[in-house]
Formats: C-alpha cells, sequence, structure tokens
C-alpha cells in the first residue's frame, strides 16, 4: 500500500473544480423551500436563540422525534439550528435523514457551510458508504480551503478510511497542514479496520516522535493493531503508557489490552489484567470468556461465565456465543440447552452469532436433529449458518444430508464458501464417492476457489482417500503457494496407500520450500513410517517433538505393534504423560490377537483384557455393540449380552472385593472372544 503520493493530490486538486461543480449541482438539483408561511403566535413569543435553546435540548436528551417537529415548524432557521439537528441525526446513526438535511440547508437562502458543519457532513457520508457525496465535499473543501482545517481534513480521512479507500485516506493526511490527535487517531484506527496492523503502528511510532498527546482511542486501536500482528513487546510498551498516563483505568482500553494479551498466546497476563480491573463490564468478561475457548480452556470459560452472572452483569450475544461454543467442544449438552432456553427467555435467539453457536454446539454433541430445527426456525441466514450444518452432517457421516444442504444452498442461500466445500469433499473422500469429488472439483473451478488452501488441502484428501494419488499430486503440483495444510495432505495420502518413501521424500523437502511441519503433518509422517515398519526412523521424528501429543503416542505405539514389539508397545504406554484410554489399550489387544502364535503375546493378551475388564470396558465395548450395531453374528452377540449380563452380577455380589478377584470367574474361552470383539469396535 503506497502511503505517501503526491502525484494523487495534484490529481485531486485538478478535479477540485468539477467535483465543486458536481457538489453544487448535486445540492441545487433539491427543490427550492416553499415561501414561509404568515408569522405565527409561536414566533412572537419565542426569539431565535430561545428556539435554538430548546432544540438544543431536545436533541442531547434523545427526543429527536420532538425536535425534528419543533425544527419543521420554527419559521426562520439559522445555521445552528440546522446544525444542531443535522448533529442529533448524525450522532444518532441516521445519516440518510442527515445527508437529506445537509442538501437542504446548502440551497436555503442566507446560509453558509462551515468547518463543523462539512466535518458532520464528513461523518455521515463515511457512516453511509456514500463515495460520490463524499467525494463532492471533498471537493468543495479544496476549492473553499476549508481543506486546511484540522476538523475537515480529520473528517475527510475518517470518512475515506470508513469507505475502503484507504490511499486516499493516507493522502489527505499526509498533505494536512496541522494535525491533532483526532487525525491521528483517525489514520491508526483505518488502518486497523482495514487489516494494515504494521503501517498502523508505523503512524503511531511518528505520532509517539512528534510528541502529539494520545488519547484513550489511540491507544486502544493501537493496542488492536499488536493483538492482530501479534506484536507482543510492542504491546508491552505501550501498556506501560497507558499505566503512565492513567488510561488503564478505561474499561475498553483494558479490554482491548487483554484481548492483546491473550492473542498473543499470553493468557495468563490477560487473566491477571482482568483480575486487577476496578470495573469489569460485559465486554471484559466475554474478552475472557472468548479468550479461554480460543486456547482450549473451556472449562474456564464456563466458570467465568457463572462468575459474570453472579456478579449481576448480563452477557450480551457474544457472550452468549462464546460459551455455547465451549460448551460444544466439552460436550455438555446439557449446559448448552440451558443456555439455549436462557437465550430464548431474553430473546436473543435471531442473533446470528447466537443462533451460529447454538447449531454448531448441537452439531458437535450429534443432535443434528435439534441443530436442523434452529437452523429452519431462523428468519434469516448467512455463509457460517449454512456451512454449520453442511460440516455438522459432513462431520457426522451423513453424507447425503450433507450434499442436500449443498444444493439448497446453492439454490436459495449465498454462494458456498470455503468451508461447505471442505466438507462436503471430505464426505466425498470418506464415502470414497469419487464421481461426486470430481462434480465438486468443478465447481470449485467455476468459482474460482481452487487456490483456497483450505479447498485445495480438501481436493488433495478427497482424491487420495477415493485412490486418485495421481490427481492429488497435480492438485498440490499446481499450487500457486506454498502452505504446510496442502503438504500435510499430500504426506497423510501417500502414508495411507502405502507410498511410504514418496511420503518420508516430501516430508524432507519441506524445510527447503521455508515450511516448519506442524503436530498434523507429524502424525502423517509417523504412519507413513508404521506402514513402512520403520521403527527407528519413527523414533527419530518422534523424539523430534518438543511435546508429543497423545495422537503422536498412538502412531507410535500402532508401529510398535505392527512391528511386532509388544513390550516396547506397553512400555511405551504405561510412560504415557496421558490418561490411557480404551482406544490405546485396544491398539496392543488387537496385535495380540494378531501375533497369537507368540507365547508373550498371548499372556500380555490376557493381561490387557484385565486391564480392560477392571475400566469398565466391557460396559462401554455392549454399549457399542448396541448403539452402532457392530457386523458380528447374532450368536456371537447374544453371547456377548448374557456374559456381560453375568459378569455385572458377578461384580454386584461381591462386595468390598477387588475386580481382580472376580476376574478369576471370568470364563477363559470369552478372553479371545473379548478380543475379536475390541478388532471390531477399534477398527484400524
Amino acid at each position: 500500500m503506497l502511503l505517501s503520493v503526491r502525484s494523487h493530490v495534484r490529481r485531486l486538486c485538478a478535479l477540485a473544480t468539477i467535483a465543486y461543480t458536481d457538489c453544487r449541482d448535486h445540492f441545487v438539483s433539491y427543490p427550492k423551500p416553499e415561501a414561509s408561511p404568515p408569522k405565527t403566535q409561536f414566533e412572537n413569543h419565542l426569539n431565535m436563540q430561545e428556539i435554538n435553546s430548546v432544540l438544543k435540548n431536545l436533541v442531547k436528551t434523545d427526543r429527536l422525534n420532538n425536535a425534528r417537529q419543533l425544527f419543521d415548524k420554527m419559521p426562520h432557521r439559522d445555521e445552528i439550528s440546522w446544525t444542531t439537528i443535522i448533529s442529533g441525526y448524525v450522532h444518532g446513526m441516521n445519516t440518510t435523514e442527515a445527508l437529506s438535511l445537509i442538501s437542504k440547508m446548502w440551497v436555503e437562502p442566507g446560509l453558509h457551510m462551515d468547518p463543523f458543519i462539512l466535518s458532520l457532513a464528513l461523518k455521515a457520508c463515511g457512516l453511509a458508504m456514500s463515495v460520490s457525496f463524499g467525494e463532492s465535499l471533498h471537493g468543495y473543501s479544496v476549492k473553499t480551503d476549508f481543506i486546511n482545517s484540522v476538523f475537515v481534513g480529520s473528517a475527510l480521512v475518517d470518512m475515506y478510511m470508513k469507505i475502503g479507500k484507504v490511499e486516499e485516506g493516507c493522502i489527505v493526511f499526509n498533505e494536512m497542514p496541522l494535525r491533532n490527535v483526532v487525525s491521528w487517531t483517525a489514520i491508526i484506527a483505518g488502518l486497523v479496520r482495514a487489516g494494515y496492523n504494521k503501517e498502523a503502528l508505523a503512524y503511531f511510532s511518528d505520532m509517539w516522535i512528534q510528541k502529539v498527546g494520545c488519547d484513550s482511542y489511540t491507544f486502544a486501536s493501537a493496542l488492536k493493531a499488536c493483538a492482530d500482528c501479534g506484536a507482543l513487546n510492542y504491546g508491552r510498551e505501550i501498556h506501560c503508557q497507558t499505566l503512565k498516563k492513567g488510561f488503564i483505568e478505561v474499561p475498553f482500553v483494558a479490554n482491548t489490552l487483554a484481548t492483546m494479551y491473550n492473542k498473543c498466546g499470553k493468557l495468563d497476563c490477560g487473566l491477571r489484567l482482568f483480575e486487577s480491573m476496578t470495573k469489569r463490564d460485559v465486554v471484559s468478561w466475554t474478552t475472557i470468556i472468548m479468550s479461554n475457548v480460543q486456547t482450549g480452556q473451556e472449562g474456564n470459560a464456563v466458570k467465568a461465565f457463572r462468575r459474570m452472572r453472579e456478579t449481576g452483569v448480563s452477557p450480551n450475544e457474544f457472550t452468549f456465543a462464546a460459551v455455547i461454543s465451549g460448551c460444544a467442544t466439552l460436550g455438555r449438552i446439557e449446559w448448552g440447552e440451558q443456555l439455549h432456553a436462557h437465550v430464548l427467555r431474553l430473546g436473543l435467539v435471531d442473533s446470528l452469532s447466537v443462533a451460529n453457536s447454538i447449531m454448531a454446539m448441537y452439531s458437535k454433541c450429534s443432535h443434528l436433529d435439534l441443530a436442523s430445527t434452529v437452523f429452519q426456525g431462523l428468519s434469516r441466514r448467512d455463509i457460517i449458518s449454512w456451512s454449520t450444518m453442511i460440516a455438522g452432517y459432513a462431520q457426522g457421516g451423513f453424507g447425503e444430508e450433507a450434499f442436500d444442504y449443498l444444493s439448497w444452498m446453492r439454490r436459495e442461500g449465498p454462494r458456498p464458501n470455503e468451508f461447505a466445500f471442505a466438507s462436503v469433499l471430505s464426505v466425498s473422500g470418506n464415502m470414497a464417492i469419487l464421481e461426486q469429488g470430481k462434480q465438486l472439483h468443478a465447481h470449485v473451478l467455476c468459482v474460482g476457489l481452487e487456490q483456497n488452501t483450505m479447498v485445495q488441502s480438501a481436493l488433495i484428501n478427497m482424491y487420495s482417500k477415493c485412490g486418485s494419488i495421481k490427481e492429488a499430486s497435480k492438485i498440490f503440483d499446481e499450487a500457486e503457494y506454498n502452505n504446510i495444510v496442502s503438504w500435510t495432505a499430500l504426506i497423510n495420502g501417500y502414508a495411507e496407500h502405502g507410498y511410504s518413501q514418496e511420503a518420508i521424500d516430501l516430508f524432507k523437502k519441506l524445510p527447503k520450500v521455508g515450511l516448519r511441519p506442524d503436530s498434523v503433518t507429524f502424525i502423517a509422517i509417523l504412519a507413513a513410517c508404521s506402514h513402512a515398519g520403520l521403527v527407528d526412523l519413527g523414533f527419530h521424528y518422534f523424539n523430534s517433538l518438543s511435546n508429543p501429543s497423545k495422537d503422536h503416542y498412538g502412531c507410535m505405539i500402532d508401529l510398535l505393534c505392527r512391528a511386532g514389539r509388544l513390550n516396547d508397545a506397553e512400555s511405551l504406554i504405561q510412560s504415557m504423560p496421558f490418561q490411557r484410554d480404551d482406544v490405546v489399550w485396544s491398539t496392543l489387544l488387537r496385535a495380540c490377537r494378531i501375533h497369537v502364535t507368540n507365547d508373550s503375546a498371548a499372556k500380555l493378551n490376557r493381561r490387557l483384557v484385565d486391564q480392560l475388564i477392571k475400566r469398565d470396558f466391557m460396559k462401554k465395548l455392549l454399549k457399542m455393540i448396541l448403539v452402532r450395531r457392530l457386523s458380528i453374528s447374532a450368536k456371537s452377540h447374544l453371547l456377548f449380552m448374557i456374559f456381560c449380563e453375568e459378569f455385572l452380577c458377578i461384580l454386584q455380589n461381591t462386595p468390598g472385593q477387588e475386580h481382580s478377584s472376580s476376574i478369576q470367574l471370568f470364563p477363559k474361552a470369552m478372553f479371545s472372544f473379548v478380543a475379536d470383539l475390541v478388532v471390531i469396535a477399534y477398527p484400524t
């Protein structure tokens, strides 16, 4: 972005006369006011100063309708009258009426525009996104030399920033003969809104060097820039300045500062700042709740919401959206239902942010029927609403419904975005429906999303899972930009189809293109090592991880089991810094079943079944069979149900005894049967 281009100013000045003429014609096109009626008794009792005083009082007390009635009845109006009523409409965000009155004032005989009314008009243009009107006013300000007024210049900068003409706003700012804190704040805040955070901080530095005093809005804008671009050290320096200047006590400055720390990964600093606040408003609480949700601490988010309610602060739609999202991640549908009921009582269900979070919550908790009910009850839907439903059905394994929603969206909703396409492409891959995937690929090309990172990785995954590795490689090679998501998708595709060496070779190329593997990439490469039986190489990659996750341990356990090193796999399970769940143990149990001829494997098999029984694994396995209708014979199904009933009775009839003593009553023939069921319940 060019921040100072004087040639544009010359062009603007050259067009100033034309713009002024257009502006004049624009205003003159309004009909002349009718002749004033005869003087009434109203005018006889009140002079102009008193009427204007009453008018100002009505505007200040937010009685704008009454003020307009008084204004319309006035037989004569001066500049103060017009400025007062226009100011009321601008501050009340009724920009249409404000611009209409400005146009009428312009042609009123005997009235003259001044810098203040011009700055009001420019503010109205910015709020109304009225480009042509704003440019006409700019031309008029150049022609009349009002452009040299700091009020008009600041209003022009703010107007251009709000209507998206960032370069023009920067040009006006750079050519201003005099700037004040409002001017600097307008340019900094405008750049932040447009996403030019580094440029905004550069202007903030210039402002600081020139020793222009900052106000609370300037600090808040600079802190938001730090938050959005991750400039933690710069944010800390600004934090020190807010402490020195006393702005830390201003709620929205403190809230923005907390957001900056949270976005920069310093949640503890944000929490300490929050706890030190003398006054916490709904924005303060919402900030800390959202930060906890975004950093994976949903439990703390729910606790913060409860504390918020206890202190008497009423949540808004953003608070509800954040805490409902946290409940969804926790899988606590009962909490989500209570919040849904609360939202209905408050009438906030029409807020799309709240409705979308409710649908996402029901979808994640496998209640897609309730999510669909909420969706169909919405009076309006945005792109997130549609994408949420499509993703919910896709992730739940309901491919047909996901396709139906995508078709419905294409007919009646907005144009599908990358999230919708990625979700449905994942369904095509999981169901191995290659033809459907190709049709979606064609539609992606039609809407121009083929270079989107998310869509590219989804296409690579889809073609890989459908067995078209060559097509997946072709999409990867045609990508314009290197990104770790697409690389990981192809590495995973190679690994799944036994092309382990190709996956390893691709992984080794990552540093050469300036990419660093993330945790998902390491899962893919460990899977490749597992399929190829490369134990030593797998340990090499595993040991290079500073904080391996449970999924990384799972890959290594699978690698050791495939290689027949069952004792090493058991030792790795015992050394895991995580809770050892049923999936981990069943992976080892499955390996024991494969290596059944090995004496040590047979002993380990019995020991593992003992472990699973102690952990109430039988209850869980029975539930999985009943819910998922696993493909076992009716005889085996009945036998297992009878066994579970008998086994539970044994446990219930031996109070005060350890489960291990009850296991002695466990029929030996059932050990191998349980192992077989585990293989069905937890497939590879």
